[in-house]
């Protein structure tokens, strides 16, 4: 038996190599993006570093203590201001975003959510579609990571983070990262050198970069909110404000959408 067992080993041995081989070969290119996705997943030292300070920055261990993000606000441009309301699971993927249109475009709810498989709308007449497009797909999967706080969870949400290096704007230095969720769209990050906190979120996915400006950061519980947010690119400018926020659990159902009878 001894002397068969060394044949038998380089046998099996050639056999697994061949059917890996074959594998391989027969690997569609959609195949070998997943398996790059996946090598990609993580964030670097310096990454990490800079969302670490961050973190403690604006709360430290309170994140750790969050169920739940629930926000009520205002939304102003030149088409007149109208409000919203936001519900995100920061345990899991989940958003939820109502906004009730202007009073001089009719007003009227949309709504866009996400169960962390699949996003959909609603529209202020009632249809419900769901979100096919893969590109709308990820932005919204990417909503959902930022608005729920994924940055400072980054054992609990699959996500590729690299630094880019420090930029300096009107004055001030800023740390800046790039975030790209696990089938998200990437995000610049630029947290300011001075504070650590997060100051700027930069789209570069769509033809032109949209920027969304954070100010105004209150206490609300053991966290420090950026109450103000002045998006640029998307259009007209616009000016999203805070009134209220509450960390409480979220029902799952919200960002599902709902069952036609």
């Amino acid at each position: 038996m001894d002397k068969l067992a060394g044949p038998m080993i380089v046998a099996l041995r050639t056999i697994a190599t061949a059917a890996a081989l074959a594998l391989a070969c027969a690997a569609t290119p959609a195949d070998a993006a997943a398996r790059k996705a996946r090598v990609q997943q993580g964030y670097s030292a310096g990454a990490q570093q800079i969302l670490a300070r961050a973190r403690a920055a604006t709360g430290g261990a309170g994140w750790s203590l969050l169920r739940g993000w629930h926000e009520t606000g205002h939304i102003g441009g030149p088409g007149g201001s109208w409000a919203y309301e936001a519900w995100f699971d920061t345990l899991r993927y989940g958003s939820r975003i109502e906004t009730h249109g202007p009073e001089s475009q009719g007003g009227g709810v949309s709504v866009r959510g996400f169960n962390g498989q699949g996003g959909w709308t609603i529209s202020p007449g009632g249809a419900s579609t769901p979100i096919d497009d893969r590109a709308q797909a990820a932005q919204i999967r990417t909503e959902a990571f930022l608005g729920g706080g994924g940055i400072f969870y980054t054992s609990r949400f699959d996500a590729h983070g690299e630094t880019l290096g420090p930029r300096q704007l009107h004055g001030r230095t800023f740390d800046v990262i790039n975030v790209q969720p696990w089938s998200g769209a990437a995000r610049e990050l630029w947290f300011d050198r001075a504070t650590h906190r997060l100051a700027r979120i930069v789209d570069r996915t769509t033809p032109r970069p949209v920027t969304t400006e954070l100010s105004d950061y209150r206490k609300v519980g053991p966290l420090l909110v950026a109450f103000h947010a002045r998006i640029e690119g998307a259009g007209p400018p616009q000016d999203r404000q805070i009134d209220t926020v509450i960390f409480a659990p979220p029902d799952r159902a919200l960002f599902s959408l709902p069952r036609t009878p």
